[in-house]
C-alpha cells in the first residue's frame, strides 16, 4: 500500500514523518516494586504509608476504597520503593497492563512488586499513559507474557516498549487532553447511570411494595400468593426442536443459547431459573422456548407480567433454595410465595414507570457504548498521527 505524503512506515505501523520511535526506557525509568518482609503483612489500620495492591489499580487510577498500610515499623525496610503523583504504574503479575496515575491523596504510597514504577518521563507522562493504554502497547503484552504459576511481565520487556512520539511536548499534550476530554464524558455517563440505577432501585422499593402510591390509585393491596397471580410453567428439553435459522430463541437461565423452529409459550411472562442460576428473574413478551432448568409463568388475566416482572426482582431467591449442592427452586415453593398486590390498573401504571426508567438507562448505556467506540478510534488516529492536533 503507498504511503500518504508525510508519512512513514514503523515498528508501530504508518507515522508522521516528523514522529519518532523511541523506547520506553529512553523517555523514562522503570523499576520495581516491593513486598513486605517475609512475616509480615499490611494493615487496614490508617498509618502514613499507604500500599498500593493490584487489586487497587483500576483504569487510569488507583481505588481508594480498600487501601492498605504499611505498619509503621516496617517502612524503613522498603521505603524507596515508593511511587509519585508524578509517575505512571503498570502492573506485571496477575492482571498484566493496568497501567495508571496515582492519586494526591495517596502520594509517595509503597508499589506492590507485582507492579513496576515508571517515572522521570522526559515526555508528556499524559500522553505516554495513553500510549500504554492504547492497543500499540495492551497488544504488545498480550502477545509477550510468560506464563508460569501466574502471568508474568518482564522488566525488560517493559522496557523496550516502542512509543511514537510527536516531535514537541505541545503536541503530546494536546492529544493527552483530546483523549482526557473523550474519557471525562465516559465518566460522566458512567455516574450517571450508577445514578439512574440508584433511583430506579429506591422506586421499586417503594412502588411495588405499595410504600408509595402513584396519583390516582387508592385502597388497599391485597396478600395474595404468586400462585393466584400465575401458574409456574416447566421448560423443556430442547433437542427435538433446535434449528440454527429458526425463528424462536431457546432460553436459560444465563440468557439466549440458541434457536428453536417452534415456541413453547408465546405471552408476556416471567421466566426465573429452576436449577443453577436462581436468583436472576428474566422478562420475555415475544415468543420463545425455555429449557428445563428455567421456569416460564403463565400470567393469570388480568395481572400485569411486567409488575410481577419487578416483583420478583425484589424477592431473595437463594433463601428459598431447596437444595445443599446446586441451588434449585421448586414450582410450588414459587407459587405459595406472599406478596401484597395492587389492582391490575395500578400494576400496569407501576410496571409502565419502570419500564420508562429502564429504558432511559438503556438509552444511557447504548450512548456510553458509543462514546467509548468513539475513544478507541480517537486512541488509533491520534496516538498514531494519522490526525495531527497540531501542524
Amino acid at each position: 500500500m503507498e504511503l500518504k505524503e508525510g508519512y512513514k512506515q514503523s515498528e508501530v505501523g504508518v507515522i508522521p514523518k516528523d514522529w519518532e520511535l523511541s523506547q520506553l526506557d529512553s523517555v523514562s525509568s522503570i523499576t520495581s516494586g516491593k513486598r513486605l518482609p517475609l512475616g509480615r503483612s499490611l494493615t487496614d489500620q490508617e498509618t502514613a504509608h499507604p500500599y498500593i495492591r493490584v487489586t487497587d489499580m483500576g483504569r487510569g487510577t488507583v481505588d481508594l476504597d480498600e487501601i492498605r498500610f504499611v505498619p509503621a515499623d516496617v517502612f524503613p525496610s522498603i521505603k524507596q520503593y515508593r511511587i509519585y503523583k508524578e509517575d505512571i504504574y503498570i502492573s506485571v503479575a496477575g492482571s498484566l497492563g493496568m497501567v495508571g496515575k496515582v492519586p494526591a491523596e495517596i502520594d509517595g504510597a509503597n508499589l506492590t512488586e507485582n507492579a513496576d514504577r515508571i517515572s522521570d518521563i522526559t515526555c508528556s507522562r499524559d500522553f505516554l499513559l495513553y500510549v500504554l493504554m492504547s492497543p500499540l502497547v495492551q497488544d504488545v503484552i498480550d502477545s509477550i507474557q510468560t506464563v508460569g504459576a501466574q502471568p508474568k511481565l518482564a522488566l525488560t520487556r517493559i522496557r523496550k516498549f516502542s512509543i511514537p512520539l510527536p516531535p514537541t511536548k505541545a503536541e503530546q499534550e494536546a492529544i493527552a487532553e483530546a483523549l482526557s476530554d473523550a474519557d471525562a464524558l465516559i465518566e460522566s455517563l458512567e455516574q450517571l447511570i450508577a445514578k439512574k440505577r440508584q433511583i430506579k432501585q429506591g422506586a421499586m422499593q417503594e412502588l411495588l411494595t405499595g410504600k408509595k402510591r402513584l396519583p390516582g390509585f387508592s385502597g388497599e393491596w391485597e396478600v395474595k400468593t404468586l400462585g393466584a397471580l400465575l401458574t409456574i410453567g416447566h421448560g423443556r428439553s430442547q433437542h427435538a426442536v433446535e434449528d440454527s435459522s429458526g425463528d424462536y430463541p431457546i432460553l436459560a437461565t444465563g440468557g439466549q443459547i440458541g434457536r428453536a423452529n417452534k415456541y413453547l409459550y408465546d405471552r408476556p411472562t416471567v421466566l426465573i431459573g429452576r436449577k443453577g442460576t436462581i436468583d436472576r428473574p428474566q422478562y420475555m413478551d415475544t415468543p420463545f422456548w425455555s429449557v428445563d432448568t428455567l421456569f416460564y409463568s403463565i400470567i393469570h388475566e388480568p395481572n400485569d407480567a411486567k409488575f410481577l416482572f419487578y416483583r420478583f426482582c425484589l424477592i431473595p431467591w437463594r433463601q428459598h433454595n431447596e437444595a445443599s449442592g446446586v441451588p434449585s427452586l421448586n414450582a410450588a415453593t414459587i407459587e405459595s410465595l406472599e406478596i401484597l398486590a395492587p389492582q391490575p390498573d395500578e400494576q400496569t401504571a407501576i410496571a409502565t414507570i419502570l419500564s420508562d426508567m429502564d429504558a432511559e438507562i438503556a438509552a444511557l448505556e447504548t450512548k456510553l457504548a458509543k462514546a467509548r467506540q468513539v475513544k478507541q478510534g480517537m486512541m488509533q488516529e491520534l496516538l498514531t498521527g494519522n490526525i495531527r492536533l497540531i501542524s
